[in-house]
């Protein structure tokens, strides 16, 4: 018996012969491309989120620690020079358009309402300390990435974070107050 050789079978070229170099084109360049980034943009932004929760904690903390000013400068200073590196510091700093609010509150003692706080004839004294404190930041859009595609940037919502009043930086045994 003679041994049959076998050649190879030359290839045909047909109409299905860019089919499959051309369905991964498309779905890489319409499903996988898109999605990879979207799925980067939401994990940025979520961690924004969290900087933003945390950014008003920390705030809400010093404002519950120090001295209740009037304009509430001094927590404002401390919120704006703290700024987590993850979140846009433009915003916050030299007129930007996102706003920290300070809002101190008083308990009304016949109902336990809480009511706005007064205020008091000077800032920073043993006599004159509020109950609790909220702060929030209003007006911060995050858009990092969208910015590239022409998309709308997505405005965060406010994280109010209410604490109550520790100390207010006040020893009211020794009379004194610190900023």
């Amino acid at each position: 018996m003679a041994a049959l050789k076998l050649r190879p079978r030359a290839r045909r070229f047909g109409p299905r012969s860019g089919q499959t170099a051309m369905e991964f084109a498309l779905l890489w360049a319409f499903v996988i491309v898109p999605m990879t980034f979207g799925i980067i943009f939401t994990a940025e932004m979520y961690w924004v989120w969290h900087a933003m929760v945390e950014f008003t904690r920390d705030g809400a903390r010093y404002a519950a620690t120090h001295c209740w000013q009037s304009d509430a400068g001094n927590v404002i200073s401390y919120m704006q020079a703290n700024v987590p590196r993850t979140m846009d510091i433009n915003q916050f700093q030299s007129g930007g358009s996102a706003q920290i609010n300070v809002q101190y509150f008083s308990i009304d003692p016949n109902s336990g309402a809480l009511n706005a706080f007064s205020g008091c004839s000077a800032d920073c004294s043993t006599t004159c300390l509020p109950d609790t404190v909220t702060i929030s930041v209003t007006n911060y859009t995050f858009g990092r990435f969208v910015n590239y595609v022409n998309l709308p940037a997505v405005t965060m919502p406010a994280f109010p974070t209410s604490m109550a009043i520790q100390s207010n930086g006040c020893d009211p045994e020794q009379g004194v107050c610190n900023p």
